[in-house]
């Protein structure tokens, strides 16, 4: 049978906290079950007499304080048979007593059993004999953990921990070892003076150049191993025995080593003190100042689990318990961030066939891909060259073509081109009509996804174009048409007034002024609009500088609107075409115009009667500002859009975008904007700051009155909303959401959704704003409002992997996986947080911090980082090993792979989701984001 304990311990700072942990209980135990084993090792002990069965549960509650314990209750779960009549004793077929019989008797003998070793009142010579009685039983306790721990470490489970405490390198081959000691051997040369490297330059010398206080943490417990005078620098022969030391691929040695890091006084045993300051140790090597800060209370954790016995000290034996027990203690925990199936490869296939199969696989993928941009490519291919060479065979049937040669056909089948292109780009820049559309059947056949890649080839085109018809027109029709001949010139010299032109005529013309002018405006908007210059990569001295950066490319994009004015002017004004209907300029880009003049002044309406009230502020660590507004009336969206927002007390003119991570079901707004560059830097400096100041670099006043609400904050105005990739979740059986650092924003409206859609609704609640840095927490009560529709829902599942650099980040929704946690009864969300700044599991640089993690998750199901119960992983996720998880989980699905980050990963993820697609059941569907 299963046991549940809820025991109740006595630590410093009050008589009676709360403590709980699930452990096994054997069907057969005998009185001399459990004889010698307490203290906070009992669970544990007990915990490995039984893994295999089907158990019964029951909860048994005890309360332990410094002289007691007592038995409060013990209370059965249902009953498995439900055929037993009410108020009869349940019996095992082999006569043994009910669940709750069984536990109230080993729980009264553990009760009977402490109260007698710790009764104040008994006499000297009891209690000599019962302190005699202890020390035995502990003794023999220990000796029995200790036996137990050989078993252990022959589980298949505990080979992931004896590959840890690793501190050179994951290989295990001896050339590998012999190779990085050639390299050691140089960076000795270059570090040592005299012949001698000293301590402070050991972690440079040994490849740990950024942890070099942990390296120094290893040098010190190498040189007491010497049992020498206490030396600060050592010769290359002493370097290469330390080498061979911290690079033995033994466990044991390794685990030598770690202890000996702790035990700095070498008398074999490690003390509180000693713990603590290898925790400080092992935070500050890994950035963890928060974890610095508890080092006090997570050394007593350890030393609570370890020494049961209150001797004030831990042994090797102990330390390397808890290290094989890791995977124990994070299985207590729920599951959120835990997968148990495995990943079994097909055996016996010949090179061949698998050089085929990847052939196959790749040309599959390939297709699947890229059938949707392929047909709008081709199909838009098709447009320019038919464009090209219906206008190139015209003039070629001219009489301006005995003058001027196929350089006015080029010229001119170019400038088709560039007409149908010019009203083109701006189709996939009107959002609001992509985003109706991508509610339609259209997506099926259109990539809205890619709207912005589609508008760049389209400006690259158009680049194209003008080069061509440009450089045919000056470098080529004007000279042959200046230096024609009487004869040929007479055959078009209608066009010209009977006058022939000369060049500088023809430039300063209404067709040259215009063209040229064109050309220079679109230069400074196209070289703009560059990444190097938008993501301000290119540095220039000042003021250049201000040419990089998004305000200089959203600018110079505006000067596109007088680009086109000056098109229909270059259009209208032509040579050798006379009749109305043949100047078709305005007939290309009429309706794209209209339709975008049209977009944007449904934008500024729209902006104006979104006004919304900020009802809270937070700034977050990691420099993030977390704002939550009213939710405009008849305001609707859906989890994964996401709007443009403009302080009109920063600008009157710019607009960003930024993910919706409230719920389409909650009644108010949430955006969490990342403060990196000066529109965020202005936005939280007017948000935080003193309300008397005012804004600089020549903005608007912050005192100018329309632009402040009653209360005196900023008023903001929001467009939107507008559609994106994550969008379309639903269309999904399963869903792999991957966000890096600020991109986990598009997927927590998301998780939000999946929750509200799950649970039961409640009744309205009143929306109070709240102080508290968490700018989740005091908005749950309205995340659920009864008039939101609850729909069925064809996801089953839903895994967030969340990957950042900083410890801080997961302030930033600890309200949202605090929520999951407690309201996801159904499992349906899988939550996965990796820290990259903190060294791999394994590593003995985050060793300590992995145990510490694995007992705070056991004994309090709280992670030790986010604060959360969802457990956080060390260093990158191992992506091919994720997806191959998913697949299995999810065999004949179709999972929705969104991501939101760096470009590179997405290259990665990409190009798994193709693979798997193709060697699973599971068909996997990447997207991206890209606003």
């Amino acid at each position: 049978m299963q046991l549940m304990s809820f025991l109740r311990s006595s630590p410093t700072s009050s008589k009676r906290s709360s403590y709980n942990r699930n452990f096994d209980m054997p069907e057969d135990s005998t009185a001399e079950t459990s004889e010698h084993v307490g203290g906070a090792m009992l669970p544990i002990f007990l915990n490995d007499l039984q893994r295999n069965n089907d158990k019964d549960i029951v909860e048994v509650r005890l309360e332990l304080d410094d002289n007691s314990i007592v038995l409060c209750s013990v209370t059965p779960t249902p009953p498995h048979n439900t055929n037993v009549a009410a108020g009869e004793e349940e019996h095992s077929p082999s006569g043994i007593p009910s669940n709750s019989t069984y536990a109230s008797a080993i729980a009264s003998r553990i009760c009977r059993k402490f109260q007698w070793l710790r009764s104040p009142g008994r006499d000297d010579h009891h209690q000599f004999h019962g302190n005699q009685l202890m020390t035995t039983n502990l003794s023999a306790a220990r000796e029995e953990m200790k036996s137990k721990l050989q078993v252990e470490r022959n589980k298949p489970s505990a080979g992931c921990a004896l590959g840890g405490l690793r501190f050179i390198s994951k290989s295990t081959r001896e050339s590998d070892i012999n190779e990085l000691w050639g390299k050691v051997e140089t960076r000795f040369d270059a570090l040592a003076k005299d012949g001698l490297l000293s301590r402070e330059d050991f972690g440079e010398c040994i490849g740990m150049e950024d942890s070099k206080e942990f390296a120094v943490g290893i040098f010190n417990a190498l040189e007491r191993r010497r049992r020498r005078q206490k030396t600060a620098k050592i010769n290359k022969a002493e370097l290469h025995e330390f080498w061979l030391q911290i690079s033995d691929q033994s466990f044991d040695a390794r685990l030598q080593i770690f202890f000996d890091m702790a035990d700095s006084n070498g008398d074999g045993r490690i003390t509180r003190e000693e713990v603590q300051e290898l925790i400080m140790l092992s935070a500050s090597v890994n950035k963890l100042s928060r974890l610095k800060e508890c080092a006090a209370e997570y050394a007593s954790l350890i030393m609570e689990e370890l020494d049961p016995e209150g001797l004030g000290y831990i042994e090797l034996w102990q330390l390397e318990t808890l290290l094989l027990q890791r995977d124990n203690y994070m299985s207590y925990s729920r599951p959120l961030s835990t997968t148990t199936l495995e990943w079994s490869q097909n055996l016996g296939i010949s090179k061949t066939n698998i050089i085929v199969k990847k052939a196959s696989c790749a040309l599959k993928c390939l297709v699947l891909d890229n059938w949707q941009r392929g047909w709008i490519l081709l199909l838009w291919l098709s447009v320019m060259t038919a464009l090209f060479t219906w206008k190139f065979l015209q003039y070629r049937q001219m009489a301006a073509f005995q003058v001027m040669g196929y350089c006015l056909a080029t010229a001119k089948g170019a400038a088709e081109t560039l007409k149908f292109n010019m009203a083109l780009i701006l189709l996939p820049v009107c959002r609001n009509i992509l985003t109706r559309l991508r509610s339609t059947r259209a997506r099926i056949l259109i990539p809205f996804d890619d709207n912005i890649n589609f508008h760049k080839i389209i400006a690259h085109a158009i680049a194209v174009g003008i080069i061509l018809h440009a450089a045919n027109h000056l470098a080529c029709d004007f000279p042959h048409l200046v230096n024609s001949s009487p004869e040929k010139f007479a055959l078009v010299a209608s066009d010209f007034d009977k006058l022939k032109p000369t060049y500088r005529s023809l430039l300063i013309g209404v067709e040259g002024i215009t063209g040229i002018s064109m050309v220079t405006l679109m230069t400074i908007a196209f070289t703009l609009a560059t990444r190097r210059f938008r993501r301000s990569i290119l540095k220039l001295p000042p003021p250049l500088n201000r040419l990089t950066g998004f305000n200089a490319f959203w600018y110079s994009h505006h000067l596109l609107a007088l680009v086109y004015v000056l098109l229909i002017l270059h259009g209208t004004f032509l040579f050798f075409v006379h009749k109305w209907y043949q100047k078709t300029t305005w007939m290309y880009i009429s309706i794209p115009l209209i339709l975008y003049i049209a977009e944007r002044s449904l934008r500024i309406w729209r902006s104006e009667d979104y006004a919304v009230k900020i009802l809270k502020v937070s700034v977050l660590p990691g420099d993030l500002l977390s704002l939550i507004m009213s939710k405009p009336e008849g305001f609707k969206y859906k989890s994964g859009q996401y709007i443009f927002l403009q302080c009109p007390t920063i600008s009157s003119f710019e607009w960003h975008p930024f993910s919706i991570t409230s719920a389409p079901g909650d009644n108010y707004l949430s955006v969490h904007i990342r403060i990196v560059g000066d529109w965020t830097k202005e936005l939280k400096r007017v948000f935080t700051e003193d309300r008397s100041s005012a804004c600089v670099v020549g903005r608007a006043k912050f005192e100018e009155h329309e632009n402040v609400d009653q209360r005196g904050l900023p008023r903001m105005l929001v467009d939107g909303p507008y559609g994106a990739p994550a969008q379309d979740y639903q269309n999904y059986d399963a869903l792999l959401l991957v966000g890096l650092g600020i991109g986990a924003t598009p997927f927590i409206s998301i998780l939000k959704d999946l929750l509200n859609n799950t649970r039961p609704h409640e009744n309205d609640l009143n929306t109070e704003t709240s102080a508290s840095d968490d700018s989740w927490t005091s908005f749950v009560s309205s995340s659920t409002t009864s008039s939101v529709k609850k729909k069925s829902q064809r996801i089953r599942s839903a895994h967030f992997y969340w990957v950042t650099r900083e410890p801080g980040s997961f302030e930033w929704f600890k309200g949202v996986m605090n929520e999951v946690s407690e309201m996801d009864h159904k499992g349906l969300i899988e939550m996965h947080n990796y820290l990259t700044s903190v060294y791999e599991e394994g590593d003995a640089r985050s060793t300590l911090i992995t145990m510490i993690q694995a007992l705070n998750h056991a004994k309090h199901g709280v992670d030790i980082l986010s604060g959360t119960r969802v457990r956080t992983h060390f260093a990158r996720p191992k992506w091919m090993e994720v997806f191959k998880r998913i697949a299995l989980k999810h065999p004949y699905s179709t999972v929705g792979v969104f991501y939101c980050g760096m470009p590179v990963l997405a290259k990665e993820l990409k190009k798994l989701s193709q693979e798997l697609t193709y060697k699973t059941s599971t068909r996997f569907e990447f997207h991206k984001e890209n606003f």
